[in-house]
């Protein structure tokens, strides 16, 4: 019952605190600048809870699955349908006995909650176009600035983790660069890349990353070995990395439940010690045989507290982007961790800056690099997660630490903010892009066309919200059935 209600709290934080923040962009922009603004809802349809306070009524919605800010407009009713309802001023009861007043009736208030139209000063449209553009961007820089503050605290609360280790567990082939598999060998000591020590794995990678020239030379404790960088034949630092693994003890960490590696019977400090009969002396070897092995039965013997154990587990079947290569690939997983031999080293609150705003403009990169690799048909359209993909993964996170949560309330954040600049009517981006035809054309566009742009953004909202759904509901049977 307990981790049931932390993972409800984990799926309301990630889901409400995104869109939360994102309305409140616009909300608080809106108000800045007069624009009139007489809704701000979290979810859709009718009302679970409603209060208004001043000149604006607050709501909680029966559908989660976004919100808006209503604003006035001089195109009241084209998004009246949508937003519940135009700001029609409202009857007063004494005068229409039989009318239906607004539940926050007040004969001093502006439409819809009394009887006063709303002046055309307040509209949004009569604002000039730069203050539009704030309003319409508020809403994604508000998501922004989210994920860089909670990515810079986790930062500055994790601190650096720092491997102390420079032993080499695994090196996976590269085209680019064959000579790390012909001269690197799992045990191999690396002491020094491009003539400089290194003491530790983190070491390692930032000496690749500083890496000046087309050339970089790794040294160990048994040979030199010069990999060629760049060019049209040459490897990336970013290959090279992911290429040369450090090594990990073939230790289970920790057990994700209702996962694989849970329904059969592995338990945290459990040493593998062979998968389908052949050894394993590290965690990168687990990870190889679990990911070439979706949906298939290995046999797995365990160490566990002195006494040999064996077992039979089943990997799930997952989509994975190969590092390498770009494409995706279906691989094992079981859901179990490694136990990585890290020290934590604490961090100043300005290097957690800096290191949030770098991670927060890469993941950013990351998500609109998918969303152009999906637009082109590069990328399926079958990993895009809805709402119980989203929930799914807010209760590994929960299983995980609330530092997982925290991260993906970070990643869903911008991947919101990336989302809504698409140009599609309906979105800020569809919204934007319309603001400006206007401001160049110098008049608005017809009602006609107007109408027309908000029924194709429905459509194309409804369509994704169908695709979502379905991977959704597949992966959720699939998990269910197992393989």
């Amino acid at each position: 019952m307990l981790e049931l209600l932390r993972t409800i709290a984990a799926i309301a934080l990630v889901f409400g605190l995104v869109i939360f923040i994102h309305e409140l962009g616009h909300f608080l922009a809106a108000k800045a600048f007069g624009v009139y603004a007489p809704r701000f809802s979290i979810g859709f349809g009718p009302a679970l809870w409603s209060r208004k306070w001043g000149e604006t009524e607050y709501i909680l919605a029966a559908v989660p699955l976004g919100g808006y800010v209503r604003m006035a407009s001089r195109d009241d009713e084209t998004m009246a349908f949508i937003e519940g309802g135009g700001e029609h001023p409202a009857a007063q009861p004494d005068d229409h006995p039989d009318a239906r007043p607004s539940r926050w009736y007040d004969p001093n208030a502006l439409a819809p909650f009394g009887p006063h139209p709303v002046p055309e000063h307040r509209w949004f449209e009569s604002k000039p176009l730069p203050v539009r553009l704030v309003i319409l961007f508020a809403g994604v820089t508000m998501n922004i600035v989210l994920g860089f503050v909670v990515l810079a605290a986790l930062s500055f609360s994790v601190g650096n983790q720092i491997i102390r280790s420079r032993v080499i567990g695994d090196v996976l082939p590269l085209a680019a660069a064959p000579a790390l598999q012909q001269e690197l060998a799992i045990g191999d000591t690396i002491v020094a890349v491009n003539g400089r020590a290194v003491h530790t794995w983190n070491d390692v990678i930032a000496r690749i990353d500083s890496t000046q020239g087309s050339r970089l030379v790794l040294q160990t404790q048994r040979r030199q070995v010069a990999i060629r960088l760049g060019g049209a034949s040459g490897a990336t630092r970013e290959q090279v990395e992911n290429a040369v693994r450090p090594y990990l003890p073939p230790i289970i960490d920790g057990v994700l439940t209702d996962n694989p590696a849970d329904r059969a019977g592995l338990r945290a400090g459990d040493s593998i010690v062979a998968i389908g009969g052949a050894p394993v002396s590290s965690w990168s070897q687990i990870v190889d045989r679990i990911e070439a092995s979706p949906g298939k039965p290995l046999a797995f013997a365990v160490m566990r507290a002195g006494a040999l154990v064996r077992m039979t587990v089943t990997p799930d079947s997952v989509p994975q982007e190969d590092a390498f290569t770009g494409r995706t690939e279906i691989v094992g997983k079981i859901g179990a961790m490694g136990r990585a031999p890290t020290e934590r080293e604490p961090i100043s609150a300005t290097q957690a800056v800096s290191s949030g705003w770098r991670e927060t403009w890469a993941m950013t990169g990351a998500v609109a690099v998918a969303v152009r690799k999906i637009a082109t048909g590069a990328l399926s359209v079958k990993q895009l997660n809805g709402p119980i993909g989203i929930g799914r993964a807010a209760s590994t996170a929960v299983q995980r630490g609330w530092a997982d949560v925290f991260y993906l309330l970070a990643l869903l954040s911008v991947n919101l903010a990336v989302f809504n600049l698409l140009p599609i009517p309906i979105l800020d981006g569809g919204q934007i892009a319309l603001n400006v035809v206007e401001a160049a054309k110098g008049s608005a566009v017809s009602m006609r066309t107007r109408e027309n742009l908000i029924r194709f953004g429905l459509a194309a909202i409804a369509l994704l919200f169908v695709i979502v759904m379905y991977n959704d509901i597949t992966s959720w049977i699939r998990h269910l059935l197992g393989p």
